[in-house]
């Protein structure tokens, strides 16, 4: 590959694709290539791509019809398809639709640079098989993009779970976990480079396992290696949540009290149906155990509305458990069938589509309705906020999030992205909590005054 191509990466979906993007950059950098400002500078457009739900696959399906266009203008253009949906649609989106020139799955990323020299000598290039060992621990992402404050750590791949809506099994294919040493050795280069905030993904991060070294190790050890950044971690299954993590999470003022916690739904019908292998009063007292320990602790969630055959009492149900739990926050989809899943081959998607969005429609406005109390009730709080930029409203005010993962807004003073402040909320809205700041401050700082309080 000459040196002087230059590479554009789009990404779509969830954080793991984002971190996936930087293991790219910098393979791609390695082989002499650079990255580009935008994808008209581009010699290689590369697309990362989401499978997780069709709405997610048809933004990616028009994206590659826009870049064909740019194509015919510009014939040198390479236009390739990286991670979920390529092992998917490989054959569609080459030999059918001839949108792309690479498609490249979750596991092949090392493989690039040969495919796009099969691109330079005039054939299409495909690979997109999985392994059972690739976690690219060796090797170090770069982040061409980003705030320079917060980074996400991938720490293993795959999932093994095979809940019976998912795709991810097939298209990440099984759990392996990068090596403890490799991780933290990641951590600390961030810490020298000066991010404040990171975060642990996996598909089931709570299934992370490296010999003797579980989750929960992990987690203590990345909060040693500096007191003054906040980690998160994204995202455990209720299954198998490790309690000794929650006692450390309440030890250590640098892991954030703030867990992302999927029910996906609220009826025991249901839960077996998607192959949780959980009842609903096993998820609350999971959940009372976890606010029992840390006191103050925030929750997320996701929720699909309308998978197969769920009745109007399972979804009342699910509205049920979600107000029954209050969730600070929730992540909310109506269900779309993906091929290859369990619920393709063995049931049928009956639910009606105008059923689908209006049961959607009442889970979102009642979780509206919670994080609408549950932020009135922080007036008069403080907390510590980390700066991430400036206020999308205002370029006076500054916007940044708790660590209990609330967005908080304040006036700029002298505050700058990076810093930590203390402020005090004075109003809230159902998404936003606004605030006065009262000073710069730290983890350190912030933390022990409240122990000492």
């Amino acid at each position: 590959m000459a040196s002087d191509k230059k590479f554009f990466i789009e990404t779509y979906g969830c954080q793991m694709n984002f971190a996936d993007s930087e293991i790219v950059n910098s393979i791609l950098i390695e082989d002499g290539m650079q990255p580009a400002e935008t994808p008209e500078q581009a010699d290689v457009v590369l697309v990362n791509t989401c499978s997780i739900r069709e709405n997610a696959e048809t933004r990616v399906w028009n994206r590659l019809k826009e870049l064909r266009t740019i194509k015919k203008t510009n014939k040198e253009l390479t236009v390739g398809v990286l991670g979920c949906m390529a092992e998917r649609i490989k054959d569609r989106i080459i030999e059918q639709e001839h949108l792309v020139d690479i498609v490249v799955g979750p596991d092949a990323y090392r493989d690039i640079p040969r495919l796009l020299k099969e691109v330079d000598d005039g054939r299409k290039a495909v690979n997109v098989l999985l392994s059972l060992e690739e976690t690219y621990a060796d090797i170090t992402p770069v982040r061409t993009v980003g705030n320079g404050i917060s980074a996400f750590v991938s720490i293993m791949r795959g999932c093994d779970n095979m809940c019976s809506f998912c795709v991810v099994p097939f298209t990440r294919g099984r759990e392996r976990s990068r090596p403890m040493e490799s991780i933290l050795k990641e951590i600390q280069q961030l810490s020298e480079d000066g991010y404040k905030e990171i975060t642990l993904l996996g598909q089931n991060v709570n299934s992370y396992k490296d010999g003797e070294n579980t989750f929960a190790k992990l987690m203590y050890e990345a909060s040693q290696v500096n007191p003054e950044i906040r980690f998160r971690f994204s995202s455990p299954h209720p299954k198998d949540f490790p309690i000794d993590l929650l006692h450390i999470i309440a030890e250590q003022p640098n892991l954030c009290n703030y867990i992302h916690i999927p029910a996906q739904a609220g009826s025991d019908s249901m839960l077996e149906r998607m192959r949780r292998p959980y009842t609903r009063e096993q998820y609350l007292a999971l959940i009372d155990q976890m606010r029992e320990i840390i006191p103050g602790v925030s929750f997320s969630t996701d929720i699909i509305a309308g998978f197969c055959h769920e009745t109007e009492e399972e979804h009342q149900q699910t509205l049920s458990l979600m107000k029954e739990v209050g969730y600070d926050l929730a992540y909310m989809f109506a269900y779309s069938e993906r091929e290859r899943t369990l619920a393709h081959r063995k049931f049928e998607d009956d639910v009606p589509e105008e059923v689908k969005k209006r049961r959607l429609s009442e889970i979102i406005t009642q979780q509206m309705d919670i994080q609408k109390v549950r932020n009135q009730e922080e007036i008069g709080n403080r907390h510590l906020v980390l700066v991430e930029g400036t206020s999308k409203k205002s370029e006076e005010q500054l916007s940044g999030r708790t660590d209990t993962n609330k967005i908080v807004v304040f006036d700029r003073s002298d505050f700058e992205p990076g810093d930590y402040v203390e402020v005090e909320v004075t109003d809230s809205t159902s998404a936003t909590l606004l605030a006065k700041p009262i000073k710069k401050s730290s983890i350190t700082e912030f933390f022990g005054a409240a122990v000492e309080a």
